[in-house]
């Protein structure tokens, strides 16, 4: 009879993650020292900021695939082809900000169409991966079902969050009336929603605010797959810390998650919303201000309903064996 497997975190996706960490340090230094500006924002901003949401999301795959025991195999080459089509995406993006162009929504020469053309192929085999990798994680039996829970909401917002981006992809309205009079178009699609890209913004992020910005919802959206299973290993620190505290029994957790989730899905549905409607984040109107009041009433009710389970399977005392975190 065979112990259990020693835990393998995912070496691609380490490495990949190693890269990004190198990266940032660098993109860091440019923002500082090349006075250059792409659409409004430092060259190498976009690649400081693409290099830490990677890295941190190439991790994150990492450590939910250590304890794969079922679909090993698959897991591993799915994580493997998310870390080789991120590595493409983010030589290119390097790339433009190196040559000091547009790395997103380019047209403007042969070359800069056929790079934003790449990168948009890569996007797609990366969310094609993730879902492969998402499924692998779902089906794992055993391990912390307040943690599977939350991996699971966590992958399904995180991959919903990226479809946002194709929203941006579709041209704006003048764009569409320069292509209809058949003008050449550099740019089509675009961050903003009601303003051009490269206006006024918020500082690092770079999110407009004299217009929509579909980057938020889509930024929102992807890190749920942290946010999420940090919750959930909060929770079971509380848990170990207060077993007859409110956050002692599985069944709370994992209705604390799930009210988390559905307030997280409404607030990228929220964001969503607003951006298409060219609203800036920090100058809501009334009918967003009343639809984020519906939301948050929503969520505090639902975790009103999550604190008030019980059952018997309390939250283990002691961390589980670490084979079974997921």
């Amino acid at each position: 009879m065979t112990g259990p497997q020693p835990l393998r975190w995912h070496r691609p996706l380490l490495w990949f993650a190693a890269a990004m960490g190198l990266l940032t340090i660098v993109a860091a230094v440019g923002v500082f020292v090349d006075d250059r500006l792409v659409v409004g924002s430092p060259a190498w901003l976009k690649p400081f900021k693409f290099s830490v949401s990677m890295g941190v999301y190439a991790l994150t795959l990492a450590w939910l695939l250590r304890a794969a025991r079922r679909a090993r195999r698959t897991g591993w080459w799915a994580g493997t082809v998310v870390a080789l089509a991120a590595t493409v995406e983010m030589c290119l993006i390097v790339l433009q900000g190196v040559r000091g162009e547009p790395s997103h929504f380019n047209n403007s020469t042969p070359f800069d169409e056929a790079i934003w053309s790449l990168m948009g192929n890569m996007v797609v085999v990366l969310w094609t991966a993730s879902l492969v990798v998402a499924i692998v994680v779902a089906v794992q039996r055993g391990g912390d079902p307040v943690l599977k829970s939350a991996a699971r909401l966590g992958f399904t917002l995180s991959l919903a969050g990226m479809l946002v981006a194709f929203l941006m992809t579709t041209p704006t309205s003048e764009q569409d009336a320069a292509l209809d009079r058949g003008e050449t178009v550099g740019m089509i699609g675009a961050h903003s929603v009601g303003v051009a890209d490269g206006g006024p913004a918020m500082p690092v992020t770079g999110w407009s605010t004299t217009g929509g910005d579909l980057r938020i919802p889509h930024f929102v959206g992807i890190h749920a797959l942290q946010a999420l299973p940090l919750l959930a290993l909060l929770l079971a620190g509380a848990a170990r810390r207060w077993p007859t505290g409110p956050f002692g029994s599985q069944r709370a957790a994992r209705g604390l998650v799930r009210a988390a989730a559905l307030g997280y899905a409404g607030l990228i549905a929220l964001l969503t919303w607003q951006a298409l409607r060219g609203q800036p984040l920090l100058e809501p109107d009334a009918r967003t201000l009343l639809a984020a009041g519906i939301l948050a009433v929503t969520v505090l009710c639902a975790t009103g309903v999550a604190v008030r389970l019980r059952d018997r399977t309390p939250i283990p005392a002691e961390p589980a064996p670490a084979p079974a975190i997921v």
